[in-house]
Parts: structure tokens; sequence; C-alpha cells
């Protein structure tokens, strides 16, 4: 016997839904997280944005767990009186050169089983957002927005209450597999090495790092790290905007848009900077010259000195900036041969989003 019966490392939203689910199925279940709280990066460095699912290449991993995830987020977050918001998004193009763009994503998400999307003249826009100047736009009705901490809170509760358990301030320092298992050194304030049957490595930008520890772990199922850093300005003054506004999306990301959070307060981001690591989470105020041009080509009206460096958050991707963007991965025994272990990898915006879907898989893979 094992002394853990089941390890999520990594207790971001994506962990947290992993971890309720194997417990809700009868696992006993352990995470572990480094850092001194929950949620403290990516899960707490985001738009809090629940995505559609229109954008991503129709068959994709990406497309299916955000599609699948949105319905079963949107019925969580009601059946639990959770605060979100489905707020609606406007995607607008600003010339006509934009619309092709505009046209695609329409296309996708009709691929993906997506099909609430509605076109919108630059005249019917601006009717719904009169700060909003565009050629042509699309509507998003079932983009919304949730309080991303109020969620993780519930999740570790559910956990919790079926015999989870969740250790703070206790980074891997070291594992190696076993006969039947792994040998996992836990690091912190009371070091100790357990035996552990199942582990569920979502350890976000840690994870593929976690992998190189991983004593025979195959190489070539360990993918590089990259960090691209998102930067956020919120605005002061009064609030412009009654949904969501994005411009098209850009080559790794989604452009610098317009969100609206539970508690009224407008910020916009992310943009992309490439970083080398993810400890950079200063925001440079210098960067708001280029958040003012990027704006105003929705949203002319935007007042001088109306935005303020607010919070920045590391993306955990897989690519470069010369590279395309790459596909989620949930990497189980059937793709790197060791048996027990699923990695979770590169999970990215639309993570929140897709997070309880995530979570059905990994169950899926473990009862294979």
């Amino acid at each position: 016997m094992s002394d853990i019966d089941c390890l999520v490392i990594g207790a971001g939203v994506v962990g947290l839904a992993v971890a309720r689910e194997l417990a809700l199925a009868g696992r006993e279940v352990v995470i572990t997280e480094a850092a001194e709280g929950i949620g403290t990066q990516t899960s707490a460095r985001n738009s809090e944005v629940i995505h559609a699912g229109i954008y991503y290449p129709p068959g994709s991993l990406k497309a299916r767990v955000c599609v699948a995830g949105r319905e079963l987020l949107y019925r969580y977050l009601q059946e639990r009186s959770l605060p979100h918001k489905a707020c609606g998004k406007l995607i607008v193009a600003t010339s006509e050169a934009q619309k092709p763009a505009l046209e695609t994503i329409m296309a996708r998400a009709k691929a993906s089983g997506v099909d609430t999307l509605r076109w919108l003249s630059g005249a019917e826009a601006k009717a719904m957002e009169p700060e909003v100047r565009c050629e042509i736009a699309l509507l998003s009705p079932e983009t919304g927005v949730v309080d991303s901490h109020a969620l993780m809170l519930s999740l570790l509760g559910e956990c919790e209450a079926v015999g989870g358990s969740l250790a703070l301030n206790t980074p891997i320092t070291g594992w190696r597999r076993e006969v039947d298992g792994f040998s996992v050194d836990f690091g912190g304030d009371d070091p100790a090495t357990y035996s552990v049957r199942t582990v569920i490595n979502s350890a976000g930008h840690g994870a593929p790092k976690l992998l190189g520890l991983l004593d025979g772990f195959p190489p070539e199922h360990v993918p590089a790290q990259h960090y691209a850093k998102g930067n956020y300005f919120a605005l002061t003054g009064k609030q412009p905007f009654s949904h969501l506004v994005y411009p098209v999306p850009e080559a790794a990301g989604l452009g610098i848009h317009a969100t609206i959070d539970m508690g009224g307060r407008v910020k916009f981001g992310p943009d992309v900077e490439w970083v080398e690591s993810d400890q950079d989470l200063v925001v440079d105020p210098a960067r708001a010259k280029k958040f003012y041009a990027a704006i105003r080509t929705y949203w002319p009206g935007l007042p001088d000195a109306a935005l303020v460096a607010d919070y920045a958050g590391i993306r955990p991707k897989l690519h470069g900036p010369t590279e395309p963007m790459p596909d989620f991965r949930i990497d189980g025994p059937e793709v790197h041969g060791v048996a027990e272990l699923v990695n979770l990898l590169g999970i990215e915006s639309p993570g929140l989003t897709s997070s309880l879907a995530i979570a059905e898989i990994v169950r899926e893979k473990l009862a294979a």
C-alpha cells in the first residue's frame, strides 16, 4: 500500500478541479502546492473570462475542452450561486481588412459546435456599446466573467468534504519511479519522502521542470517551457462598456481587450511580452503607451492618463515567439508509457474555462 493514493501537484484552478473530480470518484487525494496559497500564479493573474470556445482549431483539444468546460462551468456556478456573469462580448474589426479574421472565428465557432455567434454591423455594435468604434463585429453571448478565487475555494471545499487534503508551502524536490508507483520527496518546513500510487502533474509553469526531475522519464516527452508575460492596466473613471470588448486576435494571444470584473472594474490586457522566467510580474508603466494606441483603435474616447499599471500574469507556453501555438497536452500513460502518471502541459487560456472538462479527461485516463 502506498502512503498516498493520488497526488495532485499544483493547486491552481485546473489542479483543484482535477483533485475534486478524483476525490468524488473515490480516490484518496492529496494536493501539494509550493506557494503559500491556492491559485497564486496563472489562476489568479488572468482576465477571469469564461470563454465560449470560438478561437481554437475545430477538433483540437482546446476547442473540445473549452466548449464542454464552459457548459460544465456555468452549470457548476449556477447550482452553487457562485459569483459570475454571462455578460457577452463583442469582437470588433476596426477596418474592412480585419473582416476575414472575424469570418475565420465564425467558421471555427460553428465547426466546434458554437452556433450562437451573431454578426453586428458597425451601427448595431455602436447601439449596443456607444463608446465602441468598429466597421463590423461579432457578438458572443455565451462569454462571461467569474470570480476565479470563489471558484477555486468551492472546488477545494468539495474535494476536502470527501476526504481530500491540501499541503501548502510544499514543493516537490525529487521523485522516482517504483514498482507500484512513485517515491516522492516533499520539501518545505517538514521535508519527507512518501510512496505515491498515482501522480497528476498540474504544476503549471513548473510542470516540464518537474518531469525533468523524474528519473527515467522519456526526455522526448518533456517539452521546453517558454514564458509569455501578460500585462494589465486598470481604467480610472467611469465604466464605458456593458460587454467585454475584444479586438481581432494576435499571434500569441487575444489582443489587448477590455474586461469587467465582478466588482464592475474595467481592466485592459493582456499584451504579450516574452520573458525569461515566471518571476517577472512587475508591470512597466511605460507599456501604457502601447495600450493607449491599441485601445483607441476601438475606443477612441479613452481619456489621457486614464490607465494605471495593475498586475501581470505569465502564460505557461510550450512554444516560442516565432513558433505556432500548440494544443493543450493531457499526456497519460498511452503517450509517455509511465503508468499512473498524467501530465498537464501548456494549460494556458482557456484553462480556467476548461478546468472541469480537463478534470473529467484525467479521471477517464486513469480509469482506462
